[in-house]
């Protein structure tokens, strides 16, 4: 496996209090894989995407499990103008991740190299362009770039479209498809929205609450759900044939905080199906063939 995670699990201390928002996580990516890790915000999908390099918002935090990373990992993370260094020009923050033995002139050459794979109609421009002066798909592009120049084996793309408009989202999203087939890169997607996996990704894990309630391949996780969160994030997605007048589904409630999750099955409060015995204990992990989840109910 090139990513190989096994009960990663994240705490702090506040207050004199243990807050564990990442929980004994494990996952997978194979080489040249496209794996997806979906749920709403306050899940923990960017915490753990960052702890895969010891990249914890705080020296804080206390990161145990065991991660196996491939030699060459790059990130492309959900708001470029927070990413992006604003009084530098796009070339001089794309020049850093370039190998420094190469002189000037072939790292200017290869800058704009990178710029134009992105589909940048003018590289030459935004490559001297400081990030105020470009719209933020051109901004995710040059995220893009960086991202490219060290040639990865492993692209983490965590909510890559967010504040991106829906066309431009589309734009980037098939950008990242093309790149991995181009150069054959694994990539890790991290979104809310399970229904941009179909067709883009060939596994999927469903986390909550700091846990990965339901995983297995795309096709049979969007097919047959198992866990109610996952029935719940796909009757979410708006059908393109509803009619106009339709209500939207929704999951009541909210992701509880991390210094907050409930006892048993940390999804319960939310969940319409659940008895007096998802809030005792640790919901118990069940298997299908190839999926996993886990719930105390019954698989339907």
């Amino acid at each position: 496996m090139l990513l190989d995670v096994k009960n990663l699990r994240v705490a702090f201390r506040r207050d004199g209090r243990e807050i564990v928002p990442v929980r004994d996580v494990s996952f997978t990516v194979p080489e040249h894989g496209h794996v997806a890790l979906v749920g709403e915000s306050g899940c923990g999908k960017s915490l753990t995407a960052l702890s895969l390099m010891r990249l914890s918002p705080t020296d804080r935090a206390t990161v145990t499990g065991s991660v196996k990373v491939p030699p060459r990992i790059a990130y492309v993370f959900q708001n470029p103008t927070d990413s992006l260094n604003p009084v530098m020009r796009i070339c001089d923050q794309i020049r850093e991740a370039l190998p420094r033995e190469m002189d000037r002139t072939a790292q200017d050459a290869r800058i704009v190299q990178l710029l134009a794979r992105t589909g940048l109609p003018n590289p030459q421009r935004a490559a001297h362009a400081y990030p105020c002066e470009l719209s933020g798909g051109q901004q995710q592009r040059c995220m893009i770039a960086m991202a490219l120049a060290a040639a990865p084996d492993l692209l983490v793309a965590d909510e890559p479209t967010t504040a991106l408009d829906v066309t431009t989202q589309k734009q980037v999203l098939e950008l990242i498809d093309s790149l991995a087939a181009e150069t054959g890169m694994a990539v890790l997607l991290i979104t809310h929205n399970l229904g941009l996996v179909a067709g883009r990704m060939d596994f999927v894990n469903v986390m909550y609450a700091g846990q990965i309630v339901e995983a297995g391949p795309v096709t049979e996780v969007l097919a047959a759900p198992c866990h109610p969160y996952t029935k719940g994030l796909l009757a979410a997605v708006p059908a393109l044939d509803a009619p106009r007048d339709a209500p939207l589904a929704d999951i009541p409630g909210t992701v509880p905080p991390p210094d907050r999750w409930p006892p048993g099955c940390a999804f319960a409060p939310r969940c319409a199906q659940a008895t007096d015995a998802c809030t005792q204990g640790e919901p118990p992990v069940a298997a299908n063939g190839d999926r996993r989840w886990r719930c105390f109910l019954k698989e339907t």
